[in-house]
């Protein structure tokens, strides 16, 4: 399934225009996009054939799996520094033209210190040291055979365009040639049936429909979820890692500019994109951020490097720098975050561009989507996933582990057996309603490889809690009490509590009034005698009335009330409308303005902050369901926030919004025609 995201704040045109583009020569020395004499020569796809896919469904290794080795290409674009960094681990292969170059390297390597037991060769002619963008694609097939998708690269640079096939044969692996003109750069993948890219994927395969590019990565990837995202950089390359990056199946980083950018809104656009798609988690991403406001100084932080459990960051001397590793540590703890600092990174164009992690062809593979958020209350969690040795050997039955703790104690382990085929099952056990569990699965094969789920283990785990179904005895209908008219303040609307539980339930407390600041006073007609004890199947209804007038002035305003049992609390929302209330002002510096209303897709929200702070937005459908939420910090002066309605599935009715600027509360309704 392709989703089309449409950037909507800044239109293409204000980005490229030809006029300028005739009046301003491109800068030549962006050799990653093409030289002047490469402008004018076709693509030269030279020993690229097209072939049957893959036997399905078919796996596409992400960057965030295991890799065996690094590809990189001499003459290099990198520095040795990062060349020895990545060598203490794992293999370097190192791409060189013939042994005299060889020679020449591995002299480099050994007066730099580089581990020359981790270092080996392949001779290939190559154009560039653009390993990403032309350098293999790595899956696994339906047999849990390693290959690698050849594909036409969109550069012409016939010599490069080979790589792919050198690497297979290098690797003694079946090759695929998969039809679609694009590049390693403008493509991410969670390994898990979704994969990334900007629109520059179809500007490229003009002769290609929508349902035929998606033919294609699903055939030849597994891909199920195709992301097609409209390129917010507004640079000339338009590929993926300049500025965003899985980091994790569930796990998305996304470059950041100030508010003063002209791509502010097409950066945030996309923040939202992935903050609103489900990930293979079943729940949406997580969306981190990391500030990369450009030249000067470069600061190409999302074009980094995973290389099992080590980040390779991109750092250029920028203020920004630090800023951009604790990025990365916030956002993937008990990874090694190396920053490597050189000359040679710009926006378009740093560490990950030129190097390309090799796909461990024998990787002990846990496909498992986790148990995350909040779950119903069970004293025994089932945990299942299916586990892949592709190296053909056992997997060692005793170390199929789940690994958990609960409420922060020690982790303690509970066996998984196998189910059938690669499916494996086992049990989080003992647990009690308002459990905390963190959690990550273990396992081992004859081959000596080991793997963990998510692949860091312990210092990330997965979590959830546990929700306990026995707190949950009382019931409050309605869940959010409306008051429209004079006559619904004055007479009152009912709020009933019923007892949905087998057994007697004592009510302990019942909030008689509104308590603290509010906007307007509220009160229960006739309190019962508390505690009270309320039967099995029972319902107890009380009488809540509004005191008018009030002189807060807003559209809807909104209080709570809260019912108490001795396991738990509840609530229901108390609504008013701003028709009914006395005239008051606002401050001029604290107006909010909400247009249009009605709305037909997208609804504004203007304010103006004083001093910087936070400001959260959310928004309720008329039964008391919350639709969107929203809290970002913002500095001093005049803001918006946008909601997109067709984004969020709305269907046409009446909402109520929440807006808290500071100390100022705004509420009121809107209509989506």
């Amino acid at each position: 399934m392709k989703i089309k995201y449409l950037l909507f704040a800044i239109l293409f045109g204000a980005w490229f225009n030809p006029l300028q583009a005739q009046e301003k020569k491109p800068d030549w020395r962006k050799l990653h996009y093409l030289s002047e004499d490469e402008m004018y020569q076709p693509l030269d796809n030279r020993d690229f054939y097209e072939t049957d896919p893959p036997d399905g469904p078919v796996k596409n290794v992400a960057e965030f799996d295991q890799m065996q080795a690094v590809l990189v290409r001499y003459p290099f674009g990198i520095p040795i520094s990062l060349i020895k960094e990545m060598a203490d681990d794992i293999e370097v292969i190192t791409i060189v033209a013939n042994a005299t170059e060889e020679q020449t390297v591995t002299a480099q390597y050994t007066s730099n210190g580089v581990n020359l037991d981790n270092c080996s060769f392949l001779y290939a002619p190559t154009n560039s040291y653009w390993t990403r963008d032309y350098g293999p694609w790595f899956v696994f097939d339906a047999n849990g055979q390693p290959g690698i998708v050849n594909f036409p690269y969109n550069r012409p640079r016939p010599y490069d365009n080979d790589i792919p096939i050198k690497v297979a044969q290098y690797l003694d692996i079946d090759l695929y040639g998969m039809n679609l003109t694009t590049a390693g750069g403008n493509y991410m993948t969670t390994g898990m049936g979704q994969s990334a890219s900007t629109e520059l994927i179809e500007e490229e395969n003009p002769d290609l429909t929508e349902e035929d590019i998606d033919s294609l990565v699903y055939n030849y990837l597994g891909i199920e979820d195709y992301y097609i995202i409209d390129d917010p950089l507004g640079e000339y390359i338009k590929h993926i890692d300049c500025w965003g990056k899985f980091l994790t199946p569930g796990k998305v980083l996304i470059g950041q500019v100030p508010e003063s950018d002209p791509r502010y809104d097409d950066f945030e656009a996309v923040a939202d994109f992935f903050k609103n798609t489900d990930s293979p988690y079943g729940v949406p991403y997580e969306v981190f951020r990391v500030f990369t406001p450009g030249s000067p100084t470069d600061t190409p932080y999302t074009n980094s490097l995973i290389l099992n459990d080590k980040v390779f960051v991109p750092l250029t001397g920028s203020q920004w720098d630090d800023d951009a590793i604790e990025s990365y540590q916030e956002a993937m703890p008990g990874y090694d975050i190396i920053g490597i600092t050189y000359g040679g990174w710009v926006n378009t164009d740093a560490l990950h561009c030129r190097t390309k992690g090799i796909a461990d062809l024998g990787m002990l593979y846990i496909d498992h989507v986790p148990v995350l958020g909040t779950v119903n209350y069970q004293e025994n969690i089932d945990i299942t996933a299916d586990i892949y040795a592709y190296s053909g050997e056992d997997i060692y039955s005793d170390s199929v582990l789940i690994w958990y703790s609960i409420d922060s104690g020690e982790y303690q382990a509970s066996n998984m057996s196998l189910e059938n085929g690669n499916t494996w099952t086992g049990t989080i056990t003992g647990l009690q309603p308002g459990d905390e569990v963190d959690y990550y699965l273990y396992a081992a094969d004859k081959s000596g490889r080991h793997a963990m789920h998510p692949y860091i283990g312990e210092p990330d785990p997965h979590e959830f809690t546990v929700f306990s179904f026995f707190t949950d005895d009382l019931e409050l209908d309605p869940d959010t009490l409306l008051f429209l008219t004079y006559e619904d303040c004055i007479d009152g609307l009912p709020l009933h509590i019923v007892n949905i539980s087998s057994d007697t339930v004592e009510i302990t407390y019942i909030m008689p009034e509104p308590e603290g600041d509010v906007e307007f006073m509220w009160m229960v007609e006739e309190m019962p005698e508390l505690p009270y004890l309320l039967p099995a199947g029972d319902t107890l209804t009380i009488n809540v009335l509004v005191s008018l007038p009030t002189n807060y002035l807003g559209e809807m305003l909104q209080d709570t009330i809260v019912v108490e049992s001795p396991d738990d609390s509840f609530s229901s929302l108390i609504m008013l409308d701003s028709d009914l209330v006395g005239v008051g002002e606002t401050p001029e510096e604290n107006k909010v303005e909400v247009y249009p209303n009605p709305f037909n897709e997208r609804l504004n929200f203007d304010f103006r902050l004083n001093t910087s702070g936070q400001v959260s937005l959310q928004i309720y459908d008329l039964a008391g369901e919350m639709v969107y939420n929203e809290s970002k910090q913002f500095p001093a002066g005049k803001h918006t926030m946008n909601v997109n309605a067709a984004q969020l599935k709305l269907t046409p009715g009446t909402y109520l919004y929440r807006l808290q600027t500071g100390d100022e509360l705004k509420t009121g309704k809107v209509i989506l025609k």
